[in-house]
């Protein structure tokens, strides 16, 4: 038995009983006051639960420019670093989760799935090369190459989310709401865990493009995620399984600030039990990438997340503790309670965002001294493949994300010809690829615009799988799900799906 100062945990105040809306950041300048539509990619090795940064660039190639702010690590043969990452300690032992192994993990799959995608090339384009070329040129004729991508499109890192997807079945089937905060918890420090070592960014969608990850056979769930929006860019997911629904919509806004660069999520995170009709939600944290310019990147995270229960009002709050040079706090920690409706703190929370969290029940509290049983882990990062920082660090679900499959939608990442051609090494012809797609973006996007300016309104995109509703709970507009993929795919009826790639014949043209 454990007594807790402040320090070790934040002490809460009740939360108010109406319903949370969570706070949405206030759009800011992005890296130039005049791009507004410019967003920051953030999802991590979601680990695929991971947490992601990258910038999100328009179909306009002035914006790919930008995106080489996403890993300027790749000018480190040339620049010295002037500040190093932060070193992290190991964790504070805590006690096993007494649950056992993860149900998911010992389910049996029909179909074997690939442990490997080729080594990334030991060559690096070297940013400070490219803005050397730039000079005197406009940025809207600057097209940035493959080699600051990860050979994957955004749609894919934001499923990498549901890596730790079976704590969501486990916070399903727990007695208590507060029992199944912690959980909850859990997953959404969980979706930060690779964004300590994985700063490279991925494709930014085309409008349209989708991709689902169906791991039914295995871990129970599957999931589809759609480009919904291009400005501003806004991706839609939704995760179903037998006893719970999960979805989000995210966007982004980010302020660069000389130094490093601040990515402000936009967007709630739905969790609902089945069973029990329970309704959480979360938010995400600010993500700040430093050494943009000059020396290694690296990425720390800050601010506070809610998960509330809507129909209880029972909550949680985890608090990222910011990285400080002069602190001689474990680096990358977090910190939280959970919450009863009456506002009693009935577990404190503990742990590192890149590692582990644990919880520990509340005996017994008087003000910010609480008395507390042993600390049981919640979750825990998976070990890392063997070399995969030749892999582009990718966890063992990453690798499976972008494996072909000739059954997924026309539409499907899987599918998009310049990742491929990146994955299989072929750069060269990833960057003129890259480009064609690009270019035939813009060519829909002015021939939409024509069509609304002749037309009106009625002529606008319409997401495909998504359609937009107001949120019973919250009240905001999310983007959800019409269950209506699965069947098409069951038909491999496609007729509504958009032309995005090239077939056999154009892409032999293209490279």
């Amino acid at each position: 038995m454990s007594c807790c100062s402040p320090d070790a945990a934040p002490r809460l105040h009740p939360l108010p009983s109406a319903s949370l809306v969570p706070p949405r950041a206030a759009t800011s300048a992005c890296v130039a006051a005049n791009r507004p539509s410019d967003y920051l990619d953030m999802t991590e090795n979601r680990p695929p639960g991971e947490g992601v940064v990258g910038i999100f660039d328009s179909d306009e190639e002035d914006e790919d420019f930008y995106d080489a702010m996403d890993n300027s690590e790749a000018n480190n043969g040339n620049v010295a670093a002037v500040a190093a990452a932060p070193k992290v300690e190991p964790p504070t032992a805590v006690a096993p989760l007494d649950t056992g192994k993860s149900t998911l993990s010992t389910r049996t799959t029909s179909r074997k799935r690939r442990l490997r995608i080729p080594d990334k090339p030991n060559d690096k384009a070297n940013l400070w090369n490219i803005m050397k070329n730039c000079i005197g040129k406009e940025l809207s004729k600057i097209p940035m190459p493959v080699n600051f991508n990860e050979p994957i499109s955004f749609l894919q890192r934001l499923t990498e989310d549901m890596e730790y997807g079976d704590l969501l079945t486990r916070a399903a089937e727990c007695a208590t709401v507060e029992e199944s905060l912690t959980y909850l918890s859990a997953i959404a420090v969980s979706s930060y865990a690779t964004t300590s070592c994985r700063t490279s960014k991925p494709f930014n969608p085309l409008l349209g493009e989708t991709f689902e990850y169906d791991r039914t056979d295995d871990m129970g769930w599957r999931s589809f995620a759609e480009q919904v929006s291009h400005h501003p860019p806004v991706s839609a997911l939704h995760v179903e399984h037998d006893n719970w629904i999960y979805y989000q919509d995210f966007s982004m806004t980010s302020k660069f600030r000389g130094k490093y660069l601040q990515v402000f999520p936009i967007g709630t995170t739905h969790f609902i039990v089945k069973s029990t009709g329970h309704h959480y939600t979360w938010n995400k944290v600010c993500t700040t990438v430093h050494n943009i310019i000059v020396g290694k990147l690296w990425v720390d995270q800050s601010g506070e997340i809610l998960v509330k229960e809507h129909k209880t009002g029972a909550s949680a709050r985890v608090k990222f503790h910011p990285y400080s040079y002069f602190s001689r706090e474990t680096p990358r920690r977090v910190t939280g309670s959970v919450l009863s409706p009456d506002g009693s703190p009935k577990f404190e929370l503990q742990g590192t965002w890149d590692s582990s969290m644990s919880c520990a029940e509340v005996l017994s509290s008087e003000g910010d001294n609480w008395d507390t049983a042993e600390h049981q882990t919640r979750w825990v990062k998976n070990t890392p493949l063997e070399d995969s920082d030749k892999i582009y660090n990718f966890t063992a679900m990453a690798v499976t994300l972008n494996e072909p499959d000739e059954e997924v939608a026309p539409t499907d990442a899987r599918r998009r010809p310049d990742q491929r051609l990146m994955e299989e090494q072929k750069f060269p012809a990833a960057n003129n690829m890259k480009l064609t797609l690009e270019e035939a973006q813009r060519t829909r996007r002015r021939a939409r615009e024509a069509k609304i300016a002749a037309e009106g309104p009625s002529a606008k995109y319409v997401p495909k799988w998504f359609a937009k509703r107001e949120c019973e709970i919250t009240g905001e507009e999310i983007w959800r799900f019409t269950d209506e993929y699965w069947q098409c795919k069951q038909s491999q009826t496609w007729d509504r799906c958009p032309s995005l790639y090239m077939d056999d014949e154009q892409e032999e043209d293209a490279t």
